[in-house]
């Protein structure tokens, strides 16, 4: 036996395998027109719907790890509550099982054909999803391929009287097989790897099903690694979805590992029923086990989120949007009640957009790396916000609508869009911020005594800052309280932020002509008095709406207000005049 070739057939052929996996992965979510996030944020609003999300978004990426890891994601920004998670997080647990069946096809004798045919579609056509079908068809080749040269390096174990003797340890301990498949699974963090191999030493002989079940149950705890990994440093909310993971898995292995003898006969005699391949067999008890996990544990869904909320303490901060306050039945009874609606949620999409810009203005100042997580999921609000109100909006404009109203409809289609690009200058600010710091880190490592803080602080800036988060705040207030004043207000202020921009634009032109500064920090300070300068140029955009300046039956009621108040006063002038 050959001990180097068997080891290298084996760890290649795995990372073939991982690989193939990955690709094919990366394929089916290019295919599928990269709505996964979407897919788990919408529809997830009842425990059965969430697991059904969870299945499809897994079925499509190949990787229940992948999946969770994007619900934690979800959980942490707010978008997604904890029993949602829990539930998707259930679904991840059955779509999973796909790849098991994938492999228990054994194809491996047409891996390199098949290899052949996804390459040919990835370098011969220029079409995007060509080009992505050709990922998918080259990753499921590589899979296969992957599994061949696995099983072509374990075959030898066979042989061995140390190997057998392993195996009589693992059928005659299931819980030293359970232990096996989770540390195993740490390892190559991908349970459908640890399964394929299991497969792949089933089908030669040189395991038993006894041996095989509770290898197949570990690789299902050592997957909940990854969402744990995934979780640290995160909000207290997405460890909790993290925990829920680690809890459902542990349950129903425990479950199982009760009822693994009449478990055990059952899959036998499916398999004589049937007539399945060893392969497939542990395909259908992969499958039958996930499936009747869910089944079970679903309906416990509160008592899960109640004790993961023990294990994981701690105050929660919700950063998220309540869109329940978006009444879609109201628009076809009354239209101009849920565009006034509208106008009240422009108000808390401001409100959000104030916090990321406060938060933007502390890291500034401090440096927090808490302000920067803050702002960035802030940011993902906004978005979310952005695109709800938007899509509200565009159906509330199917319907009729008064002159009037048509042009608040248009006007509140446009203020927020300018205050999700104001987001998006926070965001350009926060990526300039942590670039600089980077670099006063490196520098300062080669004796550069320039901190972190004096990379980019000046007063003007301070002021312009100050003058800005002033200019969101009146502009949208201007609108949804019509009031001329704040709009005013904003026009002057926007005079001022002009002037600063020019005099730090100047000042800092002469200080690097001095000799003064890194040349690089002088490009990201001019980005972020330009970043804030835009800012302010779409505050005014949204003060010209609550003016009228930007439509002409506004710009004419205006004008109308406008002479109503001269000829008022030019009365009261006349009376005092003749009084006197």
């Amino acid at each position: 036996m050959n001990i180097q070739q068997m080891l290298f057939e084996f760890l290649g052929g795995l990372g073939i395998f991982l690989f193939g996996l990955n690709f094919m992965g990366d394929g089916l979510q290019k295919a599928a027109g990269d709505n996964l996030r979407s897919i788990l944020n919408k529809f997830t609003s009842t425990p059965f719907r969430a697991i059904l999300a969870g299945v499809i978004v897994t079925v499509l990426i190949q990787s229940s790890s992948a999946t969770t890891v994007l619900t934690v994601g979800l959980v942490s920004a707010g978008f997604m509550s904890l029993k949602q998670a829990i539930g998707v997080i259930m679904g991840s647990n059955i779509g999973t099982t796909v790849t098991a069946f994938i492999i228990g096809i054994s194809i491996g004798e047409y891996a390199l054909p098949i290899m052949a045919l996804g390459s040919a579609f990835l370098f011969f056509s220029k079409k995007t999803y060509v080009k992505s079908m050709g990922e998918v068809i080259f990753g499921f080749g590589a899979l296969f391929f992957g599994l061949e040269l696995m099983g072509n390096g374990l075959s030898p174990l066979e042989t061995l009287p140390q190997f057998k003797e392993l195996m009589l340890t693992l059928s005659g301990s299931p819980l030293l097989g359970v232990s096996v498949g989770t540390f195993l699974t740490l390892i190559v963090q991908s349970s459908s790897a640890t399964i394929g191999i299991v497969q792949e030493m089933y089908g030669a002989g040189s395991m038993t099903l006894q041996a095989a079940l509770p290898i197949l149950f570990g690789s299902n705890i050592g997957t909940t690694i990854t969402a744990i990994l995934a979780a640290l440093g995160t909000s207290v909310v997405a460890k909790r979805a993290s925990a829920s993971h680690v809890v459902f898995n542990l349950i129903g292995t425990i479950i199982v590992m009760i009822l693994l003898s009449p478990f055990t006969s059952l899959i036998v005699m499916i398999s004589e029923a049937f007539n399945l391949k060893p392969a497939m067999q542990l395909a259908f008890a992969h499958g039958l086990f996930n499936l009747t996990n869910v089944l079970i544990q679903m309906w416990f869904i509160n008592s899960i989120a109640k004790l993961v909320t023990r294990i994981v303490p701690g105050e929660i901060e919700v950063i998220g949007y309540d869109d329940t306050r978006l009444d879609y039945s109201l628009i076809s009874s009354s239209p101009i009640m849920a565009l006034n609606q509208v106008k009240v949620e422009i108000g808390h999409m401001a409100d959000v957009v104030t916090d990321e810009f406060r938060e933007v203005f502390k890291y500034f100042e401090n440096n927090e790396e808490a302000s920067f997580d803050k702002a960035m999921k802030l940011e993902e609000v906004i978005n979310d916000i952005d695109m709800k109100l938007t899509e509200y909006l565009m159906i509330i404009g199917s319907e009729e609508l008064p002159l009037a109203k048509s042009n608040e409809h248009s006007s509140m289609l446009d203020i927020t869009k300018y205050l999700e690009r104001i987001g998006d200058h926070g965001e350009n600010i926060l990526k300039n911020i942590n670039e600089g710091n980077k670099l006063a880190k490196r520098s300062s490592k080669n004796n550069d005594k320039t901190s972190e803080n004096e990379v980019f602080y000046d007063e003007d800036l301070v002021r312009m800052f100050q003058l800005v988060e002033l200019n969101i705040q009146e502009s949208v207030a201007s609108f949804t309280r019509n009031s001329y004043s704040l709009a005013s207000n904003v026009l002057k202020r926007e005079k001022e932020i002009n002037s600063i921009e020019s005099h730090l634009r100047s000042k800092y032109i002469r200080r690097l002509n001095k000799g003064v500064g890194r040349p690089s920090d002088g490009i990201m300070f001019v980005d972020i008095v330009s970043n804030l300068e835009r800012m302010s140029d779409h505050t005014v955009k949204i003060a010209q709406h609550a003016l009228g300046f930007r439509y002409p039956f506004l710009a004419a009621k205006s004008a109308a207000i406008g002479e109503q108040l001269d000829n008022k006063i030019k009365k009261l002038t006349a009376k005092s005049v003749f009084f006197m």
